[in-house]
């Protein structure tokens, strides 16, 4: 897996408004997923916050922060890789960065 093509932890994620991949937690709605996101400074449909990119003005989808895991950077186009990468499913935040190793 190249550099860029690794999950990291949400404290480093973008907030520039640029698209990002972020893991979603399971919950009692369903399992882990990957979304594409990005960090909103607020306007008059909505607060700060991270929003979901299949937001729209009168259909915000947000994220509070504990609900998303960790971030990836978009990868860049690859037609041997057509999809989304699995949802990171380590136990412990601290996994991302090595300190959990």
């Amino acid at each position: 897996m190249q550099e860029l093509d690794r999950w990291r932890p949400m404290a480093g994620a973008p907030k520039d408004g640029s698209r990002i991949l972020v893991t979603i937690r399971p919950s009692e709605q369903g399992p882990a997923e990957v979304d594409l996101a990005f960090w909103s400074n607020g306007d008059r449909f909505g607060g700060e916050g991270w929003r979901s990119s299949d937001s729209s003005p009168g259909r915000i989808i947000s994220y509070p922060e504990p609900e998303l895991k960790c971030w990836m950077p978009l990868p860049s186009a690859n037609l041997a890789r057509a999809s989304l990468p699995s949802p990171w499913e380590g136990k412990d935040e601290r996994e991302l960065d090595g300190s959990g190793i």
